[in-house]
């Protein structure tokens, strides 16, 4: 067969005829006609074109990705966007303060002027997807491993300028199946998000790092807010001019709620999977990618804890980034522990042993499994340099801050001096020093900077480390390497002018480029940066150029030895439905646990002396009182959250779980202890989603909150 005919069959084959069972799989809308009937056997009542329609207003035109890295929903026909908590925790963090503090004490807008405004923030809705594997095929199709990547991107930018010429419309393209298929989508994307209520992190974030990636779960983790366009209903930028935005589509809100085994789907833009992972790849991270992000990140986490208890103006300033690192710290313990439990290792090596063995004599095959090893071999020597620079060097708050001169840095030496080059370079750091010094704690980073080098120092070969290192050994040496290393950080601190504020905005009044190379802070990341781009990154790239092309490789060498077998692309953060079934689950002998929980369960983990379970009062009365008002289920309770085994993974935060009809019945927002290892190996007897039910939510909205208007606003439905 013609090898182009067949590589466009594959492609062909791979997004449209490959099923799985119901449970599994994030599947792309546009292909959705596929698996409809699967899905109606599970329950579903809508027509495949209600799910996606490019020409009509469908399910897909409610779902929005939500600032890059999670999902909301839009529930009314003014823009009103649901998502969760801690995906608008930022936002509410920063309008917080010691006199209006909207982050302990919830808000909720009465009003459309009300409503706060935020920087930084989008939100895009899909407006269609279109397969261009052809395109990109045809022309790469002559070019060697190592230039792909580069005239991919030169591609990928032709095809979206193209699609999106003569509109305001964005476009990203995304590789399936390492780099076998490839998709567009185009996208609305606006800017004026504003903000419009919350309840107090008390509720949003009831449990905190105790409760997380636990069931059972009783967190009310929801946020809303709006988005705003011109008089066209175009995006625009903040405006006081800009109106809400009128949806295509919105979602209709259930107060029927789910029941054990009722279809249930969830609907977003889940980021990241690595479902095809060799067992190389697993060895690896077990053994030492994500042990050491967990050590790293243990430094920050205690040392900004430890400043964040001594004050509620502290708390409040650093809380947000507490929160970015905190839940993915305890992501990667779980998973290296249920990677373990479940011998994913062991699996992926019978599937290697039985690969080995069919492409034998096979030219196409019969190599892979050999350069794969080879790869791994070399990138092990350099995989856990490039993990201490992205979660050590660059967690240092001082070093992240200071290599932001870098260019500056450029600029001032060059030999013709641009002013206007000069002046675009402060104007940058200016703007980033502007929110970074809001939440950077001296006390803290001074401690972080002395244990993540020492941890440097003494988990990365000498011969790897710069000379920098050698040198603070040296000057500052001490009685013990942790003694070393405080000493040095102390003197960054002390002789740095990027240790506060107030030096580094003088600094930017007049740079100097002398200045600026002497600094201690900036030498040092300098140092390690030129260190890692002249000896550690091309051992990097070459990894990552033949791990993409072994793996484009394998994953249709996997599919043409297992014909039968039903496969789907990883997540990329593309939008994605999955679908599955409410569904209790027994976590080990002896246990089962009911697929919801309720408002009693809030009241029982109660306790004033732990700040992660410490029960607002108003919610307490409102329990005392049974003041649930029509959100109760059908035994008087108020439902908080409930778990399916729908697939997701870390960007779905914030998806809408809809029933058979379409209608929001919850908001996912995490995943359970059991199947942590869900990025790298679904477990269908463990695998579930955890969602806040969405009763809870309107209990909260109407009930706690007193925010009746936003109630009015929304469908709600028996």
């Amino acid at each position: 067969m013609n090898k182009k005919i067949a590589l466009l069959l594959l492609t062909f084959q791979l997004l449209t005829f490959n099923l799985l069972i119901a449970d599994e799989g994030m599947w792309l809308p546009m292909l959705l006609k596929n698996n409809y009937e699967e899905m109606v056997k599970a329950g579903l009542k809508l027509t495949p074109e209600q799910l996606y329609d490019i020409n009509n207003a469908s399910l897909k035109d409610a779902i929005v990705w939500f600032n890059g890295g999670c999902t909301s929903e839009i529930i009314s026909e003014r823009g009103l966007l649901l998502t969760n908590h801690h995906c608008g925790y930022e936002a509410i963090a920063n309008h917080s303060t010691a006199a209006d503090n909207i982050l302990d004490n919830g808000f909720w807008a009465k009003s459309f002027q009300e409503e706060k405004v935020n920087q930084n923030m989008f939100a895009s809705i899909l407006v269609r997807m279109e397969d261009v594997s052809d395109k990109v095929n045809k022309s790469l199709a002559s070019l060697g491993a190592d230039a792909i990547e580069y005239k991919k991107q030169e591609i990928f930018k032709g095809i979206i300028a193209e699609a999106t010429k003569d509109t305001h419309y964005e476009g990203i393209v995304r590789s399936f199946f390492k780099d076998n298929a490839y998709y567009l989508f185009v996208f609305e994307k606006f800017t004026d998000i504003r903000l419009v209520a919350a309840p107090p992190q008390s509720i949003g974030k009831f449990g905190g790092e105790i409760d997380n990636w636990m069931w059972p779960r009783h967190t009310g983790d929801f946020s809303m807010f709006r988005i705003y366009a011109d008089k066209d209903n175009k995006p625009a930028k903040y405006s006081k001019d800009n109106v809400p935005y009128k949806p295509k589509k919105f979602l209709s809100v259930s107060i029927k709620g789910v029941e054990e085994g009722d279809f249930t789907m969830v609907y977003g833009f889940p980021g990241r999977t690595n479902r095809y992972e060799t067992s190389f790849g697993i060895e690896l991270a077990t053994s030492k990618i994500n042990p050491a992000i967990v050590a790293l990140r243990d430094i920050r986490l205690t040392a900004w804890k430890e400043q964040m208890d001594k004050s509620d103006s502290t708390r409040l300033l650093m809380s947000s980034q507490y929160a970015k690192i905190s839940n993915y710290w305890k992501y990667y313990i779980g998973q290296t522990e249920q990677l373990k439990r479940l011998k994913v290792f062991e699996e992926k090596k019978q599937t290697e042993v039985a690969f080995s063995a069919w492409a034998k004599g096979k030219p196409e095959y019969e190599n892979i499994l050999t350069n794969y090893s080879k790869a791994y071999t070399d990138y092990t020597n350099y995989a856990l340099h490039s993990t201490y620079i992205r979660e050590g060097i660059l967690g240092c708050g001082i070093l992240s801050a200071a290599l932001n001169y870098s260019n500056l840095e450029k600029v001032l030496a060059a030999d013709a001096k641009n002013e206007n080059e000069i002046k675009k370079a402060t104007e940058k750091i200016t703007a980033f020093n502007t929110n970074f010094y809001k939440s950077f704690n001296k006390v803290s980073e001074q401690k972080i900077l002395a244990k993540i080098i020492q941890m440097y120092y003494e988990n990365i070969p000498a011969n790897q480390q710069p000379a920098c290192i050698a040198e603070v050994m040296k000057k500052y040496k001490g009685k013990t390497t942790a003694e070393t290393f405080e000493k040095f950080a102390k003197a960054v601190f002390e002789k740095s002018f990027v240790s506060n504020s107030q030096s580094a905005a003088k600094f930017l009044e007049k740079p100097d480029g002398n200045k600026l190379r002497k600094d201690p802070a900036y030498a040092f990341v300098k140092a390690c940066f030129d260190n890692y781009n002249k000896n550690i990154d091309s051992h990097i790239e070459s990894f990552n150029i033949a791990n993409t092309a072994e793996g484009n490789k394998y994953i249709r060498g996997l599919m043409a030895m297992q014909p039968e077998k039903k496969f789907y692309p990883d997540a990329n953060s593309t939008l994605r439905l999955t679908y599955g079934n409410a569904k209790s689950y027994s976590p080990k002998d002896a246990a089962h646990y009911s697929f919801y929980t309720t408002l009693n369960g809030i009241m029982e983990k109660d306790n004033p002396n732990e700040f992660s379970f410490t029960v607002p009062a108003k919610l307490k009365e409102l329990y005392k009182n049974k003041d649930f008002g029509n959100y109760a289920d059908k035994n008087g309770d108020i439902r908080v959250a409930f778990i399916s085994n729908n697939d997701i993974t870390g960007g779905n935060s914030g998806s809408p779980v809809l029933n058979a009809n379409g209608d929001l019945v919850g908001l996912a927002f995490d995943g359970n202890w059991e199947a942590m290892s869900g990025d790298i190996y679904f477990d269908s007897k463990y695998k579930r989603t955890i969602s806040v039910d969405v009763r809870y939510v309107l209990f909260l909205i109407d009930k706690y909150g007193g925010a009746k208007n936003l109630i009015d606003e929304m469908k709600i439905v028996q």
